[in-house]
């Protein structure tokens, strides 16, 4: 591997207790007598210093942080020549899960010095990349009432039980219509739901991929049951239910177009909320992205 490596790390990813992720990864450095650049960063800086990063003579980089900072530095590395590494640094770190990237910083940087690449796909939303998941509808609403919460230094698990309960009191409900590879499809449904690559959604798996290089985007549409439906739908979805349910519709396609009354749209995307123009484009980029994984057969 190139010893020209940069790492760029969101500085404020992680709980306010801990240690500097910086310092962190600095000590860990040194003591494997790594040489990488470390570009420090906040929210505000992230795209320019991917953009920097992509444009550089760098064969390797490298985001540490959360879903949304891997989100930001993979965007400008899709598809080109450039190694992507993972540093999952944020609290639920989706990505590096399912890719069985080790959460723990140490075995993180080991794995990367490993050097095992592997191609993984990425979503496309009108342009914008998604490495895990993108929706509209109720969970949009549910992230930006969240970030308020956490600006008023809310820990991430109270502002979201708090954003889940106030969306919930103010339900609804929106019609969409949607072509998923020339199957036509009309609901009126509170949340739709766009993963890169199939997501499970019962059982201990929930929440989680196989595997990234399917070259499949997966889509579930929820119908319009009310929130009293979706919380019954939960719990059908825990104890290894949910397919046995005719709460939703589930398909997977490569090119998904979703088109609402409204011109513009909330739309999530890894965490992030985005106003976007209708119709919604989402495309599968197969093998966009040359990721360091544990072990390529881990995710073949």
């Amino acid at each position: 591997m190139s010893s020209h490596t940069i790492v760029i790390v969101n500085a404020s990813s992680g709980s306010p207790a801990q240690e500097d992720p910086c310092n962190q990864l600095r000590s860990v450095l040194q003591s494997r007598g790594l040489d990488w650049e470390i570009w420090p960063a906040d929210g505000a800086e992230l795209s320019d210093l991917a953009e920097k990063a992509a444009a550089s003579a760098a064969r390797v980089v490298i985001a540490g942080g959360g879903d949304g900072t891997l989100n930001a530095v993979a965007s400008r590395l899709a598809g080109g020549e450039k190694i992507f590494g993972v540093l999952p640094l944020g609290t639920l770190n989706h990505f590096a899960k399912d890719l069985n990237i080790p959460l723990e910083l140490s075995a993180a940087v080991d794995n990367i010095t490993a050097g095992n690449v592997a191609p993984v796909d990425v979503g496309d939303v009108n342009g914008q990349i998604f490495l895990n998941n993108s929706s509209i509808g109720l969970y949009p609403q549910i992230v930006m009432r969240r970030d308020t919460q956490r600006k008023h230094g809310w820990p991430k698990w109270m502002a979201s039980i708090s954003a889940l309960f106030r969306t919930l009191r103010q339900y609804v409900a929106f019609r969409v219509y949607v072509i998923a590879d020339g199957k036509r499809l009309t609901r009126r449904t509170p949340i739709l739901f766009v993963g890169n690559n199939e997501y499970q959604i019962e059982g201990r798996s929930l929440g989680s991929r196989r595997c990234l290089d399917t070259g499949r985007l997966c889509l579930y549409v929820l119908h319009n049951t009310g929130p009293w439906g979706l919380f019954k739908f939960a719990f059908r979805a825990l104890i290894r239910r949910a397919w046995r349910t005719k709460d939703f519709d589930a398909l997977q396609a490569r090119e998904i177009d979703v088109e609402t009354r409204r011109k513009k749209t909330r739309v999530a995307f890894d965490g992030e909320v985005a106003n976007m123009e209708t119709p919604l484009r989402y495309r599968i980029r197969s093998a966009a992205l040359r990721v360091i994984v544990p072990g390529v057969k881990e995710i073949s």
